[in-house]
């Protein structure tokens, strides 16, 4: 049975979702810019359904979010820095979750390990 290349759907859908997540970002930028709130990456985010990670790797929408955040901060009362106690608890949530990451790395990695040697065993018996 012939293998069938299905990833011009994978490709479309990953493109319609970008886009989807882009327009809403957008949007959720725009509605904060004509609030009083302070705009955050953080709270664009939240509004528009995606992640933080996601909007860094957007370096259009970051420097739109930073001048918004800096238009309210200049109108209104200045951001305090995070506390130490602040940080320290965002930095252990962090190696927590980097800890976490890495033993699923080495999990699925040992997995995927496993599939291509199954399939090269599968390969090296030809169809009777």
């Amino acid at each position: 049975m012939p293998l069938v290349d299905n990833t011009r759907f994978l490709v479309e859908a990953s493109q319609r979702r970008h886009r989807e997540a882009r327009e809403r970002t957008e949007q959720a930028i725009t509605t904060a810019a004509r609030s009083k709130g302070t705009a955050t990456v953080v709270s664009i985010a939240r509004v528009a359904k995606v992640s933080k990670s996601w909007i860094y790797t957007q370096r259009d929408l970051v420097v739109a979010i930073d001048q918004l955040r800096r238009q309210t901060t200049s109108q209104g009362p200045v951001s305090r820095p995070a506390s130490t106690e602040s940080l320290r608890r965002r930095l252990e949530t962090s190696l927590v979750r980097n800890r976490t990451l890495r033993q699923q790395v080495v999990a699925l990695t040992h997995q995927l390990e496993v599939a291509h040697g199954e399939l090269r065993r599968l390969r090296s018996f030809p169809d009777a």
